[in-house]
């Protein structure tokens, strides 16, 4: 209704002066007209007035109450919007943006799969180089050998960030949330990063009870597990030094914390540190950091139902916990 008397102001406010100019008139042409006469003029247009602006607003009432109250799901304001002719003009409009948009979206949808098709492609076909110069390193001296390895990981662990981070669109498609062991899940991370302990001399240190479980996507949480512990031994200087993982129970969740000792992160990046490419203080110190980890690893505990949440001194190591909710199988 507001709509609809802002849209008839500019007439009820001609009319209001055309009344005002008839008294005028007749004042000004000398003529005398009895004054009851006048408001009888006045109130037959009046009526006349109201009559039409009552059958305008049920003529367009569908398209006032559409205008005035947006849809809340798309594709609701393509409804019929009444018989008159401002009303279908209105929606023909509507249906036409409807359909451009839809095309629109269908392109860019269908660039998006081929884009992620061939990053799949690539990422498989260069693991066939990586997998040949793998063995080629058995014939090399060792020392020689363990630099290259050092470069391999790197490489490998980069194209799994390439492909996760393309599959992260399609997460809906890929994913399947199931009971899993959780110190089993542990372990596994742990020794698939093996060599990096090794190789930087850090030890870990697991505190998981053998028998508790959660619900969550074993390939997603082993990749979560991967870019924690990634970090925490990249970021840990100094041998003899330990990455802790432990875990306890809170009402109906379970915690995973990850605990190194490193060079924690300052309070300056703290709040940042989960926002796409962001390095901040540790990425100038390590320039093999690329920040995409930490995101990738909100956004898949968002999708799986879980929290995950860091805290950090400068100087006094890192600890991440990753919550698992004991209904996050039924969320999904």
């Amino acid at each position: 209704m507001k709509l609809f008397l802002k849209e008839q102001l500019p007439l009820l406010l001609l009319y209001l002066v055309q009344m005002l100019l008839i008294p005028v008139l007749y004042w000004l042409s000398g003529e005398s007209r009895p004054f009851s006469i006048v408001l009888y003029g006045i109130a037959i247009s009046s009526v006349v007035l109201i009559l039409y602006l009552v059958y305008r607003y049920i003529e367009h009432r569908k398209l006032y109450t559409a205008l005035s109250h947006p849809p809340s799901a798309s594709g609701e304001y393509l409804s019929s919007l009444g018989n008159a002719p401002l009303p279908e003009a209105v929606h023909e409009f509507l249906e036409l943006i409807d359909r451009q948009h839809r095309e629109q979206l269908n392109t860019h949808v269908h660039a998006m799969d081929q884009h992620i098709v061939f990053i799949n492609r690539w990422v498989h076909q260069m693991k066939t180089p990586l997998s040949v110069i793998q063995l080629m390193l058995q014939e090399l001296d060792d020392e020689v050998a363990g630099s290259i390895q050092e470069e391999l990981e790197r490489l490998r662990k980069g194209l799994e960030m390439v492909i996760y981070t393309s599959r992260l669109d399609r997460f809906e498609n890929d994913f399947q949330v199931q009971s899993l062991s959780l110190r089993q899940a542990v372990s596994e991370a742990v020794s698939e990063n093996r060599r990096l302990f090794i190789r930087r001399g850090i030890l870990a240190d697991i505190q998981v009870d053998a028998g508790w479980v959660v619900y969550s996507d074993a390939k997603w949480l082993m990749f979560m597990l991967t870019q924690i512990l990634t970090n925490a031994v990249n970021y840990t200087s100094g041998t003899g030094k330990s990455v802790t993982i432990t875990a306890q129970k809170l009402g109906s969740n379970t915690i995973l914390s990850i605990t190194d000792q490193g060079i924690g992160i300052s309070s300056e990046d703290l709040r940042r540190v989960f926002n796409p490419y962001f390095t901040g203080e540790r990425g100038r110190q390590y320039h093999e950091s690329t920040g995409m980890g930490l995101y990738l690893v909100r956004e898949i505990c968002s999708r799986l139902g879980h929290k995950v949440e860091l805290q950090s001194r400068a100087g006094e190591g890192t600890s991440v916990h990753l919550t698992f909710s004991s209904n996050s199988q039924q969320n999904q």
